[in-house]
């Protein structure tokens, strides 16, 4: 596979980089209306960008671990219906953050700070959709991870349905896992470049105790989990025997751990078999995914600039502009339904 090409993201973007990103953008969606700055040239909210930076920044300096909360926060929104932060909301009887594979889901307070912050300076301006993709950038960028044009305009969604919600597990096979993508416009590179997101973060044993104890049903453990990694997981996550059980986190890249940051680390695990994840360890499955993996692995560079191309575009999955959707004044509630 031939290297990628690396655009880096300063204060000040040439047309040039602009013009590559409204193309992969295009690519992504037949209509892009986002624009890059939105908030500075059209509207009252000048400041906005770096608003949004300076809440994070508080943040991250005592809590490294909201980079991969805000980066599972994007995932579940925009995969379900689309990037309009209908995961923020609670209003409804069952509201998409309180599905099941929503479980642990996290970044809620920050992301209620910075609409706070927004609303007092600039009220009903940023839509909570933008302030998302924002701050996950801007933390993301904190982590280790490159800068990236957030082209922002977004508008909030309305409504919010758990049944909705069709997020892969994590022991989905590697082909269903590229049928799901491909359903969203983001194709086998943009895949396994997301899911190098878990460089980041942790997840609950309860996503891994099939691949530990009864993978496939078949009462054994997986095999393509490294006999080393699969007996520290089974220490740090006995069988469920009891209805109630505490279900530990467990960390996804454990070089990286409480330091949060991006590392090669977790594509060179998949390579020694070492994933926690099985959906992680099945881009071994493909020759495409197996190739970009070998290349990540091998030149983090690559992963960091696809990171930012992916990211970019998973950010204009079925957008709403314009007259669509509102801008919410709490993010929680549509502005018919804040109780405020």
């Amino acid at each position: 596979m031939g290297r990628l090409m690396y655009v880096d993201f300063p204060l000040i973007i040439s047309f040039a980089v602009l013009s590559l990103f409204q193309g992969v953008a295009a690519a992504a969606s037949p209509h892009p209306k986002l624009q890059w700055h939105y908030y500075e040239f059209n509207t009252t909210c000048r400041y906005a960008e770096e608003y949004v930076r300076h809440q994070v920044q508080l943040i991250y300096d005592h809590d490294k671990s909201i980079t991969a909360k805000l980066l599972r926060l994007v995932y579940s929104d925009c995969f379900i219906t689309g990037c309009d932060a209908s995961i923020l909301l609670d209003e409804g009887p069952n509201p998409e953050k309180k599905a099941p594979q929503n479980r642990g889901l996290g970044g809620f307070v920050l992301i209620d700070k910075i609409k706070t912050v927004l609303e007092s300076r600039c009220p009903g301006v940023v839509s909570c959709a933008d302030i998302l993709h924002l701050a996950a950038r801007d933390a993301a960028k904190m982590a280790g991870a490159p800068g990236y044009p957030v082209f922002t305009g977004r508008k909030d969604g309305m409504k919010s349905d758990a049944a909705s919600v069709d997020l892969p597990s994590p022991s989905i096979s590697w082909q269903d896992a590229l049928t799901y993508f491909k359903s969203r416009a983001l194709d086998v590179l943009d895949m396994t470049t997301l899911l190098g997101a878990h460089t980041v973060g942790q997840t609950h044993c309860s996503h891994i105790l099939d691949r530990l104890y009864n993978h496939s049903g078949t009462g054994n453990s997986d095999p393509s989990m490294d006999a080393t990694v699969q007996d520290n997981m089974r220490k740090l996550c006995p069988p469920k025997t009891k209805k109630g059980q505490h279900d530990p986190l467990v960390f996804l890249n454990p070089e990286s751990g409480s330091d949060y940051s991006f590392r090669e680390s977790y594509y060179k695990r998949i390579l020694r078999n070492e994933a926690v994840l099985e959906i992680d360890q099945q881009l071994l499955n493909g020759d495409d995914t197996k190739e970009i993996t070998e290349e990540f692995a091998d030149g983090f560079e690559d992963f960091r600039r696809t990171f930012a191309v992916s990211m970019y575009k998973m950010g204009n999955i079925n957008i709403l502009t314009g007259n669509q959707g509102q801008i919410r004044q709490n993010c929680r509630f549509t502005n018919k339904g804040n109780p405020n």
